[in-house]
């Protein structure tokens, strides 16, 4: 999940995007290893995508695994688990979105 921080670090530098900027890394970090963990079987890989609307930054996180992310119990005291509900606290909106194969999961951040 590093080089997902790092690209999203440059790309929001590059952008000159500072507002939410910690939010929005969180949020990278999350969906990538949720992706890893969850979405993405042997042999295959992930795609991050930010995109950048007028007042908006979006993160996408492409996956190839079956099935769709899900929020497990509210245990706020194991260290495993609470991503997506980070995101949801973070993120202005989040989803997800069909793909062949497998799944986008998004975040949107109102700049």
């Amino acid at each position: 999940m590093r080089s997902a921080r790092e690209f999203a670090d440059v790309t929001l530098d590059a952008w000159g995007v500072t507002s939410r900027r910690d939010d929005l890394l969180l949020c990278v970090s999350e969906l990538a290893t949720n992706a890893l963990l969850h979405g993405v079987p042997p042999g295959r890989g992930y795609r991050l995508r930010l995109l950048r609307f007028e007042g908006v930054v979006r993160v996408e996180v492409h996956d190839s695994g079956p099935g769709l992310p899900r929020r497990s119990g509210r245990n706020t005291s194991a260290e495993h688990g609470r991503g997506l509900f980070l995101v949801e606290a973070l993120a202005d909106r989040w989803g997800v979105g069909a793909r062949t194969p497998g799944k986008v999961v998004w975040s949107e951040f109102d700049a």
